[in-house]
This record gives structure tokens, C-alpha cells and sequence, in this order.
């Protein structure tokens, strides 16, 4: 049984992608479907987490400030995130996808980016385990989160994806209180 959310507003005035929350949930995440929707998006490898968010993050406000074959002005929504497909070794580059969701009126034709490293992303509706957490996002942090929803699902007996693994964020740099920030991993789909 599925509760419709609608458009959520997480986040102060900024647009949310539209979600269900099953009925049901784990104590310290919740599993949530998200609709098919379109988002922008920008690709790179990097060792370091918060290095890949911050350069992507810059990238694509870029793009949303009006760096578009239509020069328009995007309005920021939220969250940001960011696919994680981790490198095959400690030592090796991850591969980090950073991603604005777009918004409402621009959810049937965005601009189209100007920037060969910018790309519209159509995703497709997706079903993920959700764990949120408080303060100033680091890659610890991050890490550290996502072990937890990992043992979380484990001891919940639920299937889910290994990698990759999505980092979301909803505050600006300059909100200091109340922040929120997510680790997502996709439901394991039935083969």
C-alpha cells in the first residue's frame, strides 16, 4: 500500500520530485517511489565525494543562472543529488553524476545545455530505501550513513542494490540549522 506525497516541500520553497511512501517502513529509513520525472545533469570521475559534489554543484548552477541554448534562468530546486558508482579499488576514481531535478514548467522541455559535460537526464520511476541524517554533509558522514541503511536493510531482510548509490542534499551552504541531507539505495527489482 503506497501513500501519495505529492510535491513535496522539503526544503524552504524549493520544488521537490514527486513521491509515494509505502505504508510500510523500515524504523530509521523510509522506501520511497519516485515518479519518472527529467533532471539535468553533469558526469565526472573524482576520487574525493565532496570534491565531485562541489564541482558538480558549479557546473550546473551555471546552467540553471541561464549558460542554455535558451539562456534561461532555471529556478533551484531540490534535492541535489548524486549517483555514486564506485571505482573498482581504494585507490581507484569513482564515478560521480550530479544532478539538479528540473523544475515543473520546464519538466516537458528544458533548456537545452550549452556545456558539452551538461546533459538532461530522463529518469524513470524508481523505488529506493531512504535514510536521513542532520548537519554539514562530509564524506564521512556520507559514508558512515550509508553503512547504516546498509545494516539497516540487512537486518530487515530487504533485497536491495549494491551499488550504485545516491548522496542528497537539500540545503543551502548558508542554512546553519535544521539541514537534511540523504543516502538513498535503489530497491533490488524483482528479475
Amino acid at each position: 500500500m503506497l501513500k501519495a506525497i505529492g510535491q513535496t516541500l522539503f526544503s524552504t520553497g524549493l520544488q521537490n520530485p514527486k513521491f509515494t511512501l509505502a505504508e510500510k517502513q523500515g524504523q530509521d529509513y523510509e522506501t520511497r517511489t519516485y515518479e519518472a520525472a527529467t533532471w539535468v545533469s553533469t558526469s565526472l570521475p573524482e576520487m574525493n565525494w565532496d570534491s565531485a559534489m562541489s564541482t558538480g554543484f558549479r557546473t550546473l548552477f551555471k546552467y540553471i543562472g541561464g549558460t542554455n541554448q535558451k539562456k534561461a534562468k532555471v529556478e533551484m530546486t531540490a534535492p541535489v543529488s548524486c549517483l555514486v558508482e564506485p571505482g573498482a579499488g581504494p585507490a581507484c576514481e569513482s564515478k560521480f553524476t550530479v544532478s539538479f531535478f528540473i523544475p515543473a514548467e520546464h519538466q516537458a522541455a528544458p533548456p537545452e545545455p550549452t556545456d558539452p559535460d551538461v546533459f538532461i537526464e530522463h529518469r524513470k520511476e524508481f523505488t529506493a530505501y531512504v535514510r536521513t541524517y542532520g548537519g554539514f554533509s562530509n564524506e564521512q558522514m556520507k559514508r558512515d550513513e550509508l553503512l547504516k541503511l546498509v545494516e539497516s536493510l540487512k537486518r530487515d531482510g530487504v533485497e536491495f542494490v549494491d551499488q550504485p548509490f545516491y548522496m542528497a542534499g537539500y540545503d543551502s551552504p548558508f542554512k546553519l540549522t535544521n539541514r537534511r541531507n540523504e543516502v538513498w539505495i535503489l530497491q533490488k527489482q524483482p528479475e
